[in-house]
């Protein structure tokens, strides 16, 4: 379906006369501002596609590293996701930038046309409950926590009439949703620590809390991640989801409204489009669902995925208009590995292998995974019901330290960052395929990044 639409739809004017109602009001996010009030800015007009006609925030940090690699600048000019992953961030790491600096630094880059800035929301209580290399900061009970000194803050300067002009984008709590279907009870895949988040309901809450909080602020557009195809696209994972995103989307006093849209294959590796093999085919009248590394999926690349689940999240309930985004920061799998035509017929599996761009040793490896390469650019609009593609991820920031790191920013150590690890049920016992010698989440990755460079598509 076409995105530019003649009038708001309704989620759309629902969030709109909410957020003026809040603003009038003085309630809410609007009373938490300084008393010393900002230069105000004009506001920006709510649109249908964020992305569309406007410029993306380059973040200065990411640019600067970028630009320091050998054959960096070539992208070091893209922009990227600005992740706030701990309380700390909101005011800057170690002398680094808070989130009022982006926003200060957004309006000089925005000059007299739109820009979109986006932000990764990442600090849930008990966070990443499936994985070790991205826990944080907050133990599973700390709900009150997140809300008070984490959201409320965010929101607070987001509602900042200084950058009413701004096009906000935020990516609400990767990795978080989806654990709580794929990784409880009753799947083989099942962790202590995903059970306790769904006991206790707080990545519930805590999305909900988000989307309502920063959804009232009028020119904040907020994606909630949805993982990817490799994960919930399975018959079994599809609908759940689906149907617990909208859990999210009405707790605490949010709204379906307040959800602009879905993000997937955030910080992932899932193939944009597979070109030489798709779902529908089948070798000696076996189908290609039936090969090993699709394993009985309904979809094998991350386009087809992305607007098939947008399909499902309209038919829970989600707004019509409702767009996604597709992180292609890493997703790329060019260079001399590359394959240019489909495997040889001789079996469903010798096709797939043969053919398949995503050359991962198996879909569920998601750690710093050794041949990838930087994917489509990020672009407006590339598809029908994708908003954009997007590099969410900064590419060059590592997924997970290879080894154990004492740190305090709660990161462990999960064996699936280490290269010699030889698998456990979510990834069918392979191995890792990660790179060595990586540092911790969100540090930079030299090696990684060159390796990017090294294997991007469309190539540099």
């Amino acid at each position: 379906m076409s995105r530019s639409l003649p009038t708001p739809t309704p989620r759309r004017r629902t969030a709109l006369l909410a957020a003026c109602a809040l603003l009038m009001a003085g309630a809410g996010t609007a009373t938490a501002l300084s008393p010393v009030a900002s230069a105000a800015a004009p506001a920006a007009a709510r649109v249908d596609n964020p992305y569309a006609g406007a410029k993306g925030y380059v973040n200065p940090e990411w640019s600067a590293k970028a630009a320091a690699e050998p054959g960096g600048s070539k992208v070091a000019d893209q922009p990227t996701g600005v992740w706030l992953d701990r309380i700390a961030a909101i005011n800057g790491v170690n002398g680094g930038m808070g989130l009022r600096d982006h926003l200060d630094e957004a309006l000089r880059q925005k000059g007299d046309g739109e820009l979109v800035v986006q932000l990764v929301i990442y600090n849930l209580p008990g966070r990443d409950c499936s994985a070790l290399a991205s826990n944080g900061e907050l133990g599973p009970t700390e709900i009150d926590k997140y809300k008070t000194q984490y959201i409320d803050p965010i929101a607070a300067i987001l509602a900042d009439s200084k950058y009413a002009s701004l096009r906000i984008v935020t990516t609400v709590e990767i990795d978080s949703l989806p654990n709580l279907v794929t990784n409880v009870s009753g799947r083989p895949t099942a962790t202590p620590q995903c059970d306790t988040m769904k006991a206790n309901g707080n990545y519930i809450k805590g999305v909900g809390y988000a989307l309502n909080k920063l959804g009232a602020v009028p020119n904040v557009y907020n994606y909630v991640d949805a993982g990817h195809h490799g994960w919930i696209g399975w018959d079994d994972n599809l609908g759940p989801s689906a149907e617990m995103f909208k859990q999210a989307a009405t707790a605490e006093g949010s709204t379906l409204g307040k959800v602009h849209g879905f993000i997937t294959n955030t910080a992932n590796y899932s193939a944009l489009k597979e070109e030489h093999f798709s779902v529908d085919d089948a070798v000696n009248g076996v189908s290609v669902r039936q090969s090993k590394w699709v394993d009985w999926n309904r979809y094998v690349d991350e386009q087809s995925f992305a607007q098939a689940f947008r399909d499902k999240l309209v038919s829970v309930g989600f707004d019509p208009g409702v767009g996604m985004l597709i992180d292609t920061s890493r997703n790329g799998w060019g260079g001399t590995a590359r394959p240019t035509a489909p495997g040889a017929r001789t079996s469903v599996d010798t096709y797939v292998e043969g053919g398949r761009i995503d050359r991962r040793i198996h879909v569920g490896n998601w750690c710093n995974q050794a041949g990838a390469g930087l994917g489509e650019r990020p672009k407006a609009a590339p598809a029908p019901g994708i908003d954009a593609y997007v590099w969410m991820k900064p590419p060059g920031e590592s997924d997970g330290a290879s080894k154990e790191i004492p740190n305090d920013e709660g990161k462990g150590f999960d064996r699936m960052c280490d290269p010699s690890y030889t698998g456990n049920a979510r990834n069918g016992y392979q191995m890792s395929g990660a790179l060595p010698n990586a540092p911790l989440s969100g540090q930079w990755f030299s090696a990684q990044f060159q390796e990017l460079l090294k294997n991007a598509h469309p190539a540099l």
